[in-house]
């Protein structure tokens, strides 16, 4: 954490070039992937300091971390501007190759409930992990069904469900599929014993050109 010293002046510029190049955060100076999902919430990709400031005048009040990161350039920077601002930063990591236990699908429920608003959620891209949590934000807050809110992990969000990320995609489907007929509610689903996170991920296939893409040319988190 020597490295990511925001005490001084060579540590904050050696700090923000870190963040620049390995977080490739020059890619997002000027783009944002920002989507108000609702008059409280809007998801985006990793801000900059200087883009949290912006939001800060825009009335949000909470910023979410989807990425965990702790000992990472980008969560130094973002825990400094997030003090000097007066913003309330929350860290919820959440993965997007994974099934999300249990505790991680009551966690995201209890998140929902108990921030201030308007916030913001981020994870890197703005793609994937902030796709898997609007859509729990829509169903648990909002109210959606899990078909409604499932808009939240789509192409128009950058999100590609071909790549090994589609398994959040799936994750869902097996409810509709199981869940949903049975007349579970999703809740009722993940607590029972239908819910195998190691099972529903193994019968997940994803598509060669979707993991080129994600993994290869947009080296997704």
């Amino acid at each position: 954490m020597a490295d990511f010293d925001l005490s001084t002046p060579g540590g904050r510029l050696s700090t923000t070039l870190n963040y620049l190049w390995n977080d490739h955060a020059y890619l997002r100076l000027g783009f944002s992937n920002a989507h108000w999902i609702s008059d409280e919430l809007v998801r985006t990709n990793q801000p900059w300091p200087f883009q949290l400031a912006e939001w800060k005048r825009r009335g949000v009040k909470t910023i979410v971390n989807l990425r965990g990161g702790f000992d990472a350039s980008f969560h130094a920077l973002e825990k400094d501007a997030c003090q000097r601002l007066g913003l309330t930063m929350v860290d919820f990591t959440i993965t997007s190759r994974e099934v999300p236990s249990r505790a991680r699908v009551h966690g995201a429920q209890a998140l929902f409930e108990t921030i201030e608003y308007p916030a913001l959620m981020h994870c890197k891209s703005g793609a994937d992990r902030a796709g898997i949590m609007s859509v729990f934000y829509m169903h648990f807050r909002q109210g959606k069904t899990i078909r409604e809110a499932l808009e939240q992990l789509s192409l128009k969000y950058l999100h590609i469900k071909q790549g090994k990320t589609g398994v959040l995609d799936y994750t869902f489907e097996r409810y509709l599929a199981q869940g949903e007929p049975a007349g579970q509610s999703f809740l009722e689903w993940v607590d029972s014993p239908a819910y195998d996170e190691a099972a529903i991920k193994a019968d997940f296939r994803s598509q060669m050109w979707g993991r080129l893409l994600t993994e290869g040319v947009l080296k997704r988190e």
